[in-house]
């Protein structure tokens, strides 16, 4: 992946994704002590910045890989934008989904004309796109993937316009993709700019492997932040990450909760664990940044529901 890649991604999926807004957050800045913005990606088709990466992938295709149709493996978020992204473009998809994914996820999956093809964990899903794939179905990798990496890149691009003055990004990590196309893009026009990135405990797949210096599968993925949840991040976004990230910070689930509720209160968006945990990582930084830094967290996603944020507040005694 490099810079060109990624605006060539812009080019090609702009007509299919919204452009963002990455917006002051004057309230969050007064917690912090130093001005934030968020990039809103949340407000993308399908919930969550997947959609983009989707795209991308599916617009490379040949004639007779789109006619073959298109299999992903996803409990999540990745499973809404592939198959908005096929319902768009007219692909056959099959999402190949842990028995545990949240019905909210499934639902809209099928919702979007997917098939849902339920087995029993993670790596059955895998081993079932494996399969398909073998059969002709062209797999689209949730993040170990040039062209998903190349259009979530495009998110960086789009925060470097609207927040030219960032100092400091926090992206959260899963697989490692979103903050892969994110580093490419940034890194190759604002080097100076700092990046860290933020796990929850129990989807810490990233650090692992950092402290491994090899990719690390996890036993199991114990965190609520489901869309986190990679059993493993791969070769190529772990020498990305190794090489550019400041510090991936791990966090437990309750701090990403109460960044839940915090980002509900002061900056009006209702998120997932996955981007609360953004703030989470803020407020541990808040003492090692420069005082005159200006900060940009990526809110990822919003696929969540008031039952669950209350259901997580109760859990963790968040008030």
């Amino acid at each position: 992946m490099t810079l060109e890649t990624i605006r060539a991604a812009r080019a090609r999926i702009a007509p299919h994704v919204l452009r963002t807004p990455t917006l002051p957050r004057e309230l969050l800045g007064s917690l912090l002590g130093r001005p934030v913005a968020a990039k809103l990606e949340l407000l993308q088709h399908g919930g969550s910045f997947k959609a983009r990466g989707a795209f991308n992938a599916m617009l490379s295709l040949g004639e007779a890989e789109r006619a073959a149709g298109v299999v992903a493996v996803s409990g999540g978020n990745h499973a809404l934008g592939v198959a908005y992204a096929a319902r768009v473009l007219g692909l056959d998809a099959t999402l190949i989904m842990p028995n545990v994914t949240p019905e909210n996820y499934v639902a809209g999956t099928r919702a979007e004309g997917a098939e849902v093809v339920l087995v029993a964990d993670i790596a059955a899903a895998f081993a079932e796109a494996e399969r398909q794939a073998a059969a002709g179905r062209t797999l689209i990798h949730p993040f170990d993937d040039p062209r998903v990496i190349s259009g979530q890149g495009t998110m960086g691009l789009e925060l470097l316009e609207d927040a030219p003055d960032t100092t400091d990004i926090i992206a959260s990590i899963g697989g490692g993709g979103m903050i892969s196309g994110v580093i490419t893009a940034v890194k190759a026009l604002r080097p100076d700019i700092r990046i860290w990135g933020v796990e929850t405990e129990g989807a810490d797949a990233m650090s692992q492997a950092l402290a491994a210096g090899q990719p690390v599968r996890l036993p199991a993925v114990t965190s609520i932040s489901t869309t986190l949840g990679a059993p493993s991040v791969s070769e190529r976004t772990l020498a990305i990450v190794r090489d550019a990230v400041e510090e991936v910070l791990v966090v437990p689930d309750a701090e990403a909760v109460r960044g839940v509720q915090v980002l509900a209160e002061q900056a009006k968006v209702v998120t997932e664990p996955a981007a609360g945990c953004t703030w989470a990582a803020a407020l541990r930084l808040k003492d090692r940044l420069p005082a005159d830094a200006r900060v940009a967290l990526i809110l990822c996603g919003g696929n969540v529901s008031l039952a669950d944020i209350e259901r997580w507040r109760a859990r963790f005694g968040v008030s």
